[in-house]
This record gives structure tokens, sequence and C-alpha cells, in this order.
């Protein structure tokens, strides 16, 4: 070989390098994990995850060939978040995906270093989490669920499809959720609404039916569940009751209307979900949580069920149906 052609050869090995080595990192496979405090095979959860995928698969992140993602789902069981938390940090992924306050307390616990992002948390600065929304300045970055004005909503449409309500008992498992953050916020909105908060924390299947069957025999009352896992996984039971005790009810999230449920007013998980899959590419491509700031949702979705409404002998004011993205009856 003289040394024309070794400089030829040389040359081009230099133009090809670079190429080879973007493919190689392109191609290197990142792990991330995924903690949920909901159950594995529920439908809606599954959903969620899917759109997470979709996400994800926009940016290049394929599960399986550039992405190794590790799973832990707490089954609505709020205890087993410590030891899932644990359990996933211990595998050393870039980025973890948090499901709910404890979900993301329970992460923040054990580290203060692996990234985290969170969805469906609602207080995440009084919760500790962050700084602030602008600038999170921690590990922590994410989608915040709802802001504080959103259990008045919830009041008043209960009020709004049930006048003669006095009542409203608030519903779920203060270790699934931030239940101070809703209960605070309802006693604030309930009195320009002529409504009494009953708090009524529950953790077990004995609990939620002793709950009803209290706020059904004092009369004039109703039912607002914040998000919150436990109950989400007993919806059925929870609808159920309610329509055996001709109780109003609103839920944070449309598949309960759609499980037979009176109605909902929340977002749309799935999209938050799927849009959330920017922050952990953006991390994986070198981005710090801190400088994230924190997302608030822009699309809210009203389901109203016809078919419940008229079993619980409930007129539906035109101002409510209107306004009613999905309608089922």
């Amino acid at each position: 070989m003289n040394k024309r052609e070794f400089i030829t050869l040389l040359g081009r090995a230099a133009a090809v390098w670079p190429l080879a080595a973007r493919a190689q990192q392109a191609d290197r496979m990142r792990r991330i994990g995924v903690l949920m405090g909901a159950a594995a095979d529920d439908p809606r959860v599954k959903a969620q995850l899917a759109g997470l995928r979709e996400g994800l698969a926009r940016l290049g992140w394929i599960e399986g060939r550039t992405l190794q993602t590790d799973y832990r789902f707490a089954a609505g069981n709020p205890d087993r978040l410590s030891v899932l938390a644990k359990d996933l940090i211990a595998l050393h992924p870039e980025v973890i995906f948090a499901q709910s306050t404890p979900g993301a307390a329970a992460l923040q616990r054990e580290t203060r270093t692996i990234a985290i992002v969170f969805v469906e948390v609602s207080d995440p600065v009084g919760s500790g989490f962050i700084a602030s929304l602008a600038r999170p300045g921690s590990n922590l970055t994410g989608t915040i669920q709802y802001e504080p004005g959103i259990t008045g909503k919830w009041l008043a449409m209960l009020k709004e499809i049930a006048p003669s309500l006095a009542r409203v008992a608030l519903l779920a498992n203060p270790k699934g959720t931030n239940y101070n953050y809703f209960l605070q916020n309802a006693t604030a909105a309930a009195p320009s609404l002529a409504i009494e908060i009953v708090s009524n924390p529950v953790d077990n299947v004995a609990d939620i039916e002793r709950s009803i069957s209290a706020l059904a025999h004092q009369g004039n009352g109703g039912l607002l569940l914040p998000p919150e896992h436990f109950t989400n996984v007993h919806r059925d039971l929870i609808i159920g009751l309610a329509a055996e005790h001709r109780l109003p009810a609103v839920y944070p999230w449309r598949y309960f209307v759609t499980d037979g449920g009176l109605m909902s007013y929340g977002i749309d998980l799935v999209d938050v979900y799927r849009q959330s899959a920017s922050y952990v590419d953006r991390i994986l491509r070198g981005a710090k949580p801190a400088d994230l700031p924190v997302q608030v949702p822009t699309k809210y979705e009203t389901a109203l069920n016809l078919k419940t409404a008229k079993a619980l002998a409930l007129a539906v004011p035109a101002s409510l149906l209107v306004r009613a993205d999905e309608v089922i009856e």
C-alpha cells in the first residue's frame, strides 16, 4: 500500500467512525423504572402506560431496543410502595417514572440523586418534593394533577345535580393520596354551597361499606372521591354502594362513569402519561429535573351517566349536560 492509498483509507475511516459512534450511542440500551400505586391488570392502568410507551416511542425510545423498563405495582396497597421503591432504586435506573404523591414520596425517601418524573401529584410544593413549580430545584419534576380549585368544582357539580344536598363525604385512603390537601380545600369551598364536609378516611373494604351506609342514613348526602389508588381498585364496590343507597357521587376520572358512576371531572390521564414522556426523554439526553418546570395539564374532561342519574331520580340540569364531553345514555 502506497502513502496516498494509506492516507485515503485513513480519511475514510475517520469519516465513518463518528457515524458509527453515533449509531452505537443511539442503540445503547438505557434503563428507567416505573413505580405505580395501581394494579398491573387494571385495563385503565394498561391504557395509561401504553400512552407513556407511545410518547417514548415517538421520541426514539423503544422498549426492548433502546430502552429497558422495570415496572413495579403496589396494586392499591400504599404500604408496599416503600419496598417497591427500594427495589427499583437497587436496579440503578437513570430515571424513575412515579405515579401519585405516596409513590413520589417513597422514592424521595430513598434517593436524592436519581431523577424522578411524577404524575398524579396534586401539591408537590406542599408535599416537599420541589421548591417551586417554575424551578423544582430537586431531583423531582413532572406534571401536577389538580390545582386547589378542583375540589370546589366537584362540590359545585354535586350541588347542581342534587340541589337538596346537605353533606358530602370525602372518601379516600389517607395513605394513598394527599388527603388533608383535598379535605382543607373542600372545607373552604363548602360554606358557599351550604354543604357540610364529612371526613371519611378508609383503608379497607369494611370501612368503605360502613362509611357509605352511615352517610345514607343521615339523608341528603353525596360522595366526593379525590384521586387515590385504594378507592380506584375498589371502584366497582363504591359505585354499587352509591347506587344501592341512592347517593349522588362525583369522581376524579371518566372511567368511573363508564363503569356506572354518576359523573366525573378530571384530567385525561392517558394524555398526561403520553406527554410526560417528553421529560423522561429530556433527562435521558442530559437535562436536570431541577431545571424542568412542573407542567400543568390543559386537557380536562367531564363525563355524565344519564342512566345512573335516572336510577337515582336526579334531573340533570341543561347547564351540566351542555358542559359534558361524554354523555352515557
